[in-house]
């Protein structure tokens, strides 16, 4: 009986143990895998990798009727999070295009964080893209300045900058500026486009985002 007791005490432990062990965001890429099994992926789609923004865009399709997206934002996800995801959201895909929004997280974990340290997350990510896409369109959209993040917008208005210098070095990509099509007539970040939460997007934020992304997309 002792012997019973210890071995199902074990199991219990090991168990415990490997749930621990799985990092933030694991199931979402299960998710993904499980998807992908049900609906085999389509070639030649553009691929939608990054954070909540696009999590939350499940109607996607609505907004770009002509278009094949595969969208695989998942909530909170940060740079970092793409980088050590990154084969699980590349390799299964074979995209025309990759579409990214993220790094606004990676502020808001880290308040103190340098926008030197998001740029180059970014960079290592899109490295990855490149050795897996050598030649496809790479768009990044620009960190948006969320009015309940205001406190960390010098950082994020940094690291756009940063980015888009970049993006504009290489080729077959692109730095999609959104955040002035996001201001009113004063220049102003407009609170109306987003609900409660003052993070995340109304339909009317999506409008926004779709008009100005139309024309990068293949």
């Amino acid at each position: 009986m002792k012997k019973i007791l210890s071995a199902f005490l074990l199991l219990c432990f090991t168990i415990a143990f490997s749930q621990e062990k799985k990092p933030m965001f694991w199931q979402d890429i299960q998710n993904f895998k499980k998807e992908d099994q049900q609906n085999p992926p389509p070639k030649d789609a553009i691929l939608f990798l990054g954070s909540s923004s696009f999590t939350k865009w499940t109607d996607v399709a609505d907004y770009f009727p002509t278009k094949t997206i595969i969208n695989r934002g998942f909530g909170g996800s940060r740079l970092t999070d793409l980088n050590d995801f990154a084969d699980d959201l590349l390799l299964p895909y074979q995209p025309k295009q990759i579409i990214i929004y993220c790094g606004e997280n990676d502020f808001a974990d880290n308040h103190k964080l340098k926008a030197k340290v998001v740029v180059n997350r970014f960079k290592s990510f899109y490295k990855k893209i490149r050795e897996r896409f050598p030649n496809i369109e790479v768009d990044y959209i620009s960190i948006k300045y969320s009015p309940s993040r205001e406190v960390i917008w010098p950082q994020m208005k940094e690291a756009n900058k940063k980015i888009a210098a970049f993006m504009e070095k290489e080729p077959n990509a692109e730095f999609i500026d959104v955040t002035k099509a996001m201001q009113d007539a004063n220049g102003n970040v407009r609170k109306d486009i987003f609900v409660e939460d003052m993070l995340h997007f109304k339909p009317e934020g999506y409008q926004i985002w779709t008009k100005v992304m139309t024309p990068y997309m293949k």
